[in-house]
């Protein structure tokens, strides 16, 4: 599978963005799906996770409340909702595919798509 995030971009502090990630391949539906961000000189950090049907959703503490993760596996693609940004939510945001582990452990992740920018401007 091959995933490709979108929607980045250029934001002010309490705005909102919508981050899409599409999948190619016929099996997206199989697969459990998770964002992570990394900023620069950071390590990579967990945002969320999204299970196979949508029903099971997990939510770093800094996010919770403030962003929502869901997919429509008809059109391939895992959404990221971000409302209320912060200065401190600037960074490289992936998506992945969740094979193994712990939701929150990037290592359990594969098929990294190439990152999306989010700037949040104080």
């Amino acid at each position: 599978v091959q995933l490709q995030a979108s929607g980045g971009g250029l934001v002010q502090a309490g705005g909102s963005l919508r981050l899409s990630c599409a999948a190619s391949g016929r099996t997206f539906s199989s697969y459990d799906m998770g964002w992570f961000r990394q900023a620069p000189g950071k390590e990579r950090e967990f945002v969320a996770a999204v299970g196979r049907r949508d029903t099971s959703i997990y939510y770093a503490d800094s996010v919770k409340g403030r962003f929502t993760s869901s997919r429509d596996n008809a059109k391939n693609t895992m959404y990221l909702q971000m409302n209320s940004l912060k200065p401190e939510d600037t960074a490289v945001y992936y998506c992945a595919v969740w094979n193994r582990g712990y939701y929150s452990d990037y290592r359990g992740y594969d098929y990294w798509g190439q990152g999306t920018l989010v700037t949040v401007s104080s």
